[in-house]
């Protein structure tokens, strides 16, 4: 499904150059949940060229698409239409995306990243929620966080987009949801939410940040997403994949990650949390190094973790005795 081309102002605007006008349209692959498409305009406006929206379903957007294990299940469809030329950038959420990338297909920069964090909709925080509260969210990373937060909420399986979620919660199913900052301000609708310290419960690697997926060999794709690159979200992308690697977890592991860069120190740190499904013990750890060897903090971290017990905590099991938990 193709959306009506759309033209950036820039490159309509009188006295723009026909060499310019000539060039072809970018078409931009989405999936098509309306926060996908926003994200997907947002992302395709920073390019400064004229552009098109290509619509393509993913596994990821068939019912009980949810319960299955294929990690690539929100962008493997978009990504075999990049393969096959149908289009000429995906537009991914980051923490969709898995560390390994078919052949022929790169990350090659990041959108502006917006609030990385998680909101409680429907109470003001954790600590107002009554005891056994039902709380929404599909993530095993968010329940397990919840839970170890507070072991006496019902955390309960929620499914569907933004609004379908919303309505389940309006309908009384649920007495709060926990959703993304990111996602609702990209809606227009931040107001919804509360949101909730990152103390509590730490992001998805990747959580508020929109990625540019396009092939190795297409050059002039590869220059209008690298000179629209923001660096700051770029370099904490690279860190918090780095770490995903390293531990070779997924969007489906309850493992949380945040990195933060501070310019003016040309620093970087990463923090991460990894936890039992059930909330019972987890893991979590802090550290900090140069902005230019994000995937060394990455890997870095990742080995502490590991040592720490992460693996064993992550699976459920017990972990090492020497590691805290």
């Amino acid at each position: 499904m193709r959306e009506p081309p759309t033209a950036n102002r820039a490159t309509d605007s009188p006295g723009a150059g026909d060499r310019r006008a000539a060039k072809p349209r970018l078409r931009i692959g989405t999936r098509p949940s309306p926060l996908a498409r926003a994200q997907a305009r947002l992302a395709a406006e920073a390019l400064g060229c004229p552009y098109e929206l290509v619509v393509i379903r993913t596994t990821g957007d068939e019912p009980r698409a949810a319960v299955t294990a294929d990690k690539g299940r929100f962008v493997k469809e978009l990504e075999l239409a990049l393969l096959e030329r149908r289009i000429d950038v995906a537009v991914h959420s980051a923490k969709d995306v898995p560390s390994e990338l078919p052949r022929g297909l790169v990350l090659a920069a990041t959108a502006a990243r917006a609030d990385p964090r998680d909101v409680l909709v429907g109470a003001r925080s954790l600590a107002d929620l009554p005891a056994g509260a039902r709380i929404g969210t599909a993530s095993l990373r968010r329940r397990a966080q919840l839970l170890a937060a507070r072991p006496d909420l019902r955390v309960l399986a929620l499914r569907g987009n933004v609004d379908t979620r919303l309505s389940r919660l309006r309908d009384g199913r649920f007495d709060a949801i926990v959703l993304a900052a990111a996602g609702l301000e990209r809606l227009g609708i931040a107001w919804e939410g509360a949101p909730i310290p990152t103390s509590q419960v730490l992001p998805a690697p990747g959580q508020g940040t929109l990625v540019y997926e396009v092939r190795a060999d297409d050059e002039r794709a590869l220059a209008l997403c690298r000179a629209a690159c923001d660096r700051l979200a770029w370099t904490e992308l690279r860190a918090e994949r780095a770490l995903v690697a390293a531990l070779e977890a997924s969007c489906d592991t309850p493992l949380a990650a945040l990195a933060r860069c501070d310019p003016d120190r040309a620093a970087l740190s990463l923090e991460g949390w990894a936890g039992a499904p059930d909330g019972s013990a987890w893991v979590r750890d802090r550290v900090e190094g140069r902005d230019a060897e994000p995937e060394a903090l990455g890997r870095l971290l990742a080995e502490r973790l590991r040592s720490a017990g992460a693996i064993e905590v992550m699976r459920g099991e017990q972990p090492p005795e020497h590691a805290p938990a």
